[in-house]
């Protein structure tokens, strides 16, 4: 079926619904994502460098990517026959075995990463509980698009960007509101700031509803999402 021409926008709607239809119908993809959000929650107990970060992702990446083309390679599979075919079950074997190259990458990775960080415990992390809040930031914003997009997998409404619960704009917008002000918190525009950011979210979740793309529950229940998420880690990692 050949697909209208749209806009940028319309075509990350597209990216994202197939990422939600693999969250749907693929138990593995669950599993990926449930161990994605670990690992990036387990990075912040640990003094990683930048560049042990960045082969965390690339290996999580990896593995989500290979995992999406299994599930494409095999739709178009048995979409051309529904026959026993030698062809047909080397494509799928050769396609799976691709998961497990990037699933063992993964694996190898994590503990290339990880293993003296975790024998020298409890030291990095006593020394990472107040470690960079931008990294903090990040990885609150990452996990909240992972929960809102798995929401949507499971209550099967909506796509990735418009209608559907709950609305990963509120989430997003609400998230990034709460961690401005955990960052901001001590300085001396710290009120301003956080409510010129609250502003922005309620703005943001006023258009979506104005807009017709999401009902006043879908954006309170994503706000509530974003907030609740990004407040846990960060009273984690800076506890009062």
């Amino acid at each position: 079926m050949k697909r209208r021409r749209g806009n940028l926008l319309t075509s990350f709607n597209y990216a994202f619904d197939g990422i939600v239809h693999a969250l749907r119908h693929e138990r593995n993809m669950w599993i990926h994502f449930t161990i994605a959000a670990l690992v990036l929650v387990a990075a912040l107990f640990f003094a990683l460098t930048r560049v042990e970060v960045i082969a965390l992702l690339v290996a999580i990446s990896f593995v989500l990517i290979t995992e999406m083309f299994n599930t494409a390679i095999e739709h178009v599979v048995d979409l051309v026959t529904d026959e026993e075919d030698p062809r047909a079950r080397i494509a799928k074997d050769v396609s799976a075995g691709a998961v497990l190259v990037a699933a063992v990458n993964a694996v190898a990775v994590a503990y290339l990463v990880f293993y003296d960080k975790i024998t020298s415990v409890p030291y990095t992390i006593l020394s990472k509980l107040r470690g960079s809040p931008i990294d903090v930031t990040v990885v609150a914003l990452f996990i909240v698009i992972l929960v809102a997009i798995a929401m949507k997998a499971v209550t099967r409404r909506g796509t990735a960007f418009r209608g559907g619960l709950p609305s990963v704009h509120a989430a997003l917008a609400f998230a990034a509101w709460v961690a401005v002000t955990f960052v901001a918190a001590g300085t001396t525009f710290a009120l301003p700031i956080s409510a010129i950011t609250l502003f922005l979210a309620v703005l943001v979740a006023q258009s979506r509803v104005q807009a017709q793309i999401h009902t006043l529950t879908e954006v309170a229940v994503g706000a509530a999402l974003g907030i609740a998420v990004t407040a846990l880690l960060f009273r984690i990692w800076y506890p009062i």
